[in-house]
């Protein structure tokens, strides 16, 4: 499954809606609530995001489910939280980054990946004073977007492969292959824009 999701092609008014105005509103549910801290507004834009995902006619497993690792990871925020003593802020902290997470999914299920890449490369231009490279934050972008599935691929079949081998609870049997392939990917990616003179 895939965290943030992937692009679904259909007719909402979401689909419809320019990437700047959702990456408007990817803003608005995430970064007012990271400064209230409180449980009241981190849970009605938890709300918020589940309702718009809602809207994009994206269906309700794809838009709303989450991995087993994202909830280890939740819980294991939360109980940190409980442990020291701040419950409010263990519901501001859950309930944050799962709103985040569903605000992804409105950007990345309802917008094609180049459309968001120039949208963002065109909301960037204005920092070229400042020394900032659209174009060349814009490719570092998809070339992120194209290896994440690759990776995530990657470590399929190292673990199928662990399974099949009886060797699945061997950890360093699992990471080290899914390593070596990542760096050897990094290495192929570096040549090949390195050959096309966008390496520096």
């Amino acid at each position: 499954m895939n965290l943030f999701g992937l692009y679904v092609p259909e007719n909402s008014w979401l689909h419809r809606l320019g990437a700047g105005w959702k990456y408007l509103l990817l803003l608005l549910l995430t970064v007012p609530v990271l400064a209230w801290a409180k449980p009241l507004p981190s849970l009605i834009a938890l709300v918020a995001a589940m309702v718009l995902l809602a809207g994009a006619r994206l269906r309700p497993l794809a838009a709303w489910a989450l991995p087993l690792g994202f909830w280890l990871v939740a819980a294991s925020l939360a109980a940190y939280q409980l442990l020291v003593g701040q419950p409010e802020l263990a519901v501001v902290v859950v309930a944050n980054l799962i709103t985040a997470v569903y605000a992804s999914r409105l950007l990345t299920m309802t917008t094609p990946g180049a459309v968001l890449i120039d949208a963002l490369v065109r909301g960037l231009r204005p920092l070229r004073r400042l020394g900032v490279n659209p174009e060349l934050v814009g490719l570092a972008i998809a070339v992120m977007l194209r290896s994440v599935p690759l990776l995530l691929d990657s470590f399929t079949q190292v673990r199928q492969a662990a399974q099949a081998r009886g060797r699945e609870r061997n950890l360093f049997a699992q990471v080290t292959p899914v390593v070596v392939r990542a760096v050897g990917h990094a290495q192929a990616t570096g040549a090949a824009l390195a050959a096309r003179g966008l390496g520096e």
